[in-house]
């Protein structure tokens, strides 16, 4: 069993923070066939919507994986960045 490692992807895409529910879902759509066709490899978590940009977080098990994933579903990417560790209010009791 292959290890996913946790990726933030920056996404510039005009006008974003303006799209409607349904432009919005059709897009979470393209992105969920995508993953369906790669399969067990690539995992969406979530994104955040910001003016112009999506910072989206996902589980993959390389950076490659992320690109078919962007080819495939049509949706470009910026910028993809490993995110090796995390830490919260929680980490604080460690």
């Amino acid at each position: 069993m292959s290890i996913l490692k946790r990726y933030m992807i920056e996404r510039d895409i005009s006008g974003i923070g303006d799209f409607s529910i349904t432009e919005l879902c059709g897009a979470a759509r393209a992105s969920n066939q995508a993953l369906s066709d790669l399969g067990s490899g690539i995992q969406w978590q979530h994104s955040y919507v910001a003016g112009d940009k999506t910072f989206c977080v996902y589980l993959a098990l390389d950076e490659e994986t992320i690109i078919r994933h962007s080819d495939q579903s049509g949706i470009p990417y910026a910028k993809i960045t490993e995110i090796p560790n995390i830490i919260d209010p929680l980490t604080a009791n460690n």
